[in-house]
């Protein structure tokens, strides 16, 4: 699993929460299996997003529609702040098995 992970300043989370969710049928048709939204405890202004994907290319994509057709566009992302802080990662096996594996 591959996730395209996105943190950012927001202006307001309910403007954000909107625009997020009006956004839902473009993930799903880009290949997005879940989503992760997360806040702050001290920064009620600032969130973390992590999208999964089955694979790296399609993350990569994903990102490049996000630059070009709604973070360039200040009606699609009203209470964005600034660029997102993105980067795609790849999951890792579970390091716990593996140390197992290697005592056996």
């Amino acid at each position: 699993m591959y996730t395209l992970h996105i943190e950012h300043p927001i202006t307001d989370f309910d403007i954000w929460s909107a625009a997020f969710t009006r956004f839902a049928p473009l993930r799903e048709s880009a290949g997005v299996r879940s989503h992760t939204v997360r806040r702050p405890l001290d920064d009620p202004r600032y969130v973390s997003i992590d999208l999964d994907f089955d694979t790296a290319a399609d993350a990569e994509a994903f990102l490049q529609i996000l630059r070009t057709r709604v973070w360039s566009s200040p009606s699609s992302s009203p209470a964005l702040v600034g660029e997102p802080i993105t980067r795609v990662f790849m999951t890792c096996p579970d390091l716990s098995t593996v140390a197992a594996q290697a005592v056996v």
